[in-house]
C-alpha cells in the first residue's frame, strides 16, 4: 500500500503513514516552508498544560507534538494508530510513553484527561464524528480539546493560489523529499475535501464541546478550533 484512498480506511491510512515515518517530520517542514513549527506553537499555547496535567496527543505520529507538553511539567501520552510511526518515535524519544491506538475506539477509561488535542490527523480518521465523541469520553468534565488541522483560506485569490499548490506543486516537491511522494497526493486531496471551518466547529458541538471557537492560522491554510467538556 503506497496511498491511501479518500474512503480512508484504517489499514490503508496506518499502511501509508508506516511507509512515510523515517523522512514524516522533516518533509511537512519541507513542504510547509517551515510553517508547521509555528503551527504547532499555536497548539501549545491554546492547550496551555500545566504541571501534573494529563494531556493526550492523538496522531502524534513520531512523537515530536508531543515535546512542548513535556516541558511544561505535564504527563503527554502520545497515541497513534501507525506502529512504524511509533516505532520511529520510540528511537527518538525513548522516554516519552508512546501508545497504539485508534483514535475511534480509543484505549483510555472515561474522563482520563485534562485536555485531549489532535493536530493534522482529524481528517485522516474514517469516521471523524466518532473520533470527537471518543475525545468526548476521555476529557473529564470541564476539559479542553484543541484541534490543529489543514482548513480552507477564506480570501479568494490566496485560496486559488493555494489550492494550485497543493494539486500541482506539492506531489513534485514530494518526489524530491518523501519516499513515497504519492501518500502526499492523498494527503492534498484529503485537505480539499475536508469540512470548512465553521462544519467543522458543528461537528464539535454535535458531539457534545461547548464553548466551541476557532481561529485561521496563515491565512486559514490551518485552522486551531477549541472546545471545552461541561461541567
Amino acid at each position: 500500500m503506497t496511498r491511501a484512498s479518500l474512503d480512508k480506511q484504517p489499514h490503508e491510512v496506518a499502511s501509508m503513514f508506516d511507509d512515510v515515518a523515517a523522512n514524516y517530520d522533516l518533509t511537512n517542514d519541507v513542504l510547509s516552508l517551515g510553517q508547521d513549527r509555528r503551527w504547532r506553537k499555536e497548539v501549545s499555547r491554546a492547550v496551555a498544560a500545566g504541571p501534573a496535567e494529563r494531556i493526550l496527543d492523538l496522531a502524534a505520529g513520531t512523537g515530536t507534538s508531543s515535546l512542548p507538553f513535556t516541558r511544561t511539567g505535564a504527563y503527554v501520552v502520545p497515541c497513534d494508530f501507525s506502529l512504524g510511526m511509533l516505532r520511529e518515535g520510540k528511537k527518538r524519544y525513548p522516554w516519552l510513553p508512546l501508545t497504539a491506538g485508534d483514535a475511534t475506539k480509543l484505549p483510555f477509561r472515561d474522563g482520563a484527561f485534562d485536555a485531549v488535542t489532535i493536530s493534522f490527523g482529524l481528517r485522516n480518521v474514517q469516521d471523524t464524528d466518532q473520533a470527537l465523541r471518543e475525545l468526548y469520553r476521555v476529557t473529564k468534565p470541564g476539559g479542553r480539546v484543541v484541534i490543529c488541522e489543514f482548513s480552507h483560506p477564506t480570501w479568494g485569490p490566496f485560496r486559488t493560489v493555494y489550492e494550485e499548490y497543493l494539486m500541482r506543486a506539492l506531489p513534485p516537491v514530494a518526489r524530491a523529499v518523501s519516499s513515497n511522494p504519492d501518500a502526499y497526493v492523498y494527503l492534498a486531496e484529503s485537505i480539499q475535501s475536508w469540512p470548512e471551518q465553521a462544519e467543522l466547529a458543528g461537528l464539535l458541538r454535535k458531539a457534545g464541546w461547548t464553548k466551541v471557537a476557532w481561529r485561521n492560522l496563515s491565512g486559514g491554510i490551518v485552522a486551531l478550533h477549541r472546545g471545552t467538556k461541561p461541567q
